[in-house]
């Protein structure tokens, strides 16, 4: 019922920049929170940031200061500004979405998107 597809990824080179985004489409919904995490080769998936109308926003501490997250709820769509980019950034970044069915009773799930590769060069 809900799909979530990112864009944005790409190859950039140490100190640059990338606008990641990530729209929701399907019917019958309503979005509680999204959010970025991302996961490096031999590493496990981590947070990078979350945005909800209740709690606001969320960072890791490797990129607080650096990224920051923002929706357009009109377009549910959600928006990584990743500035000032590290090697250690490179990583397949996922859009995160905790969303309420309201076709199936306002049941609340967890979607999420395929992924996107981001490669920083050094």
């Amino acid at each position: 019922q809900v799909q979530l597809v990112e864009s944005g990824g790409g190859l950039v080179q140490s100190g640059g920049s990338l606008l990641l985004s990530c729209a929701a489409s399907g019917s019958g919904f309503s979005i509680n929170a999204m959010g970025w995490y991302r996961q490096a080769p031999g590493k496990q998936r981590e947070l990078v940031a979350s945005i909800s109308g209740t709690s606001g926003t969320n960072y890791a501490d490797s990129v607080k200061g650096r990224f920051f997250i923002s929706r357009d709820n009109a377009k549910n769509t959600v928006y990584l500004q990743m500035y000032s980019l590290k090697p250690e950034d490179t990583a397949v970044y996922y859009c995160y979405g905790d969303i309420t069915l309201i076709t199936r009773k306002d049941r609340r799930a967890d979607f999420w998107g395929l992924g996107t590769q981001v490669t920083v060069s050094s």
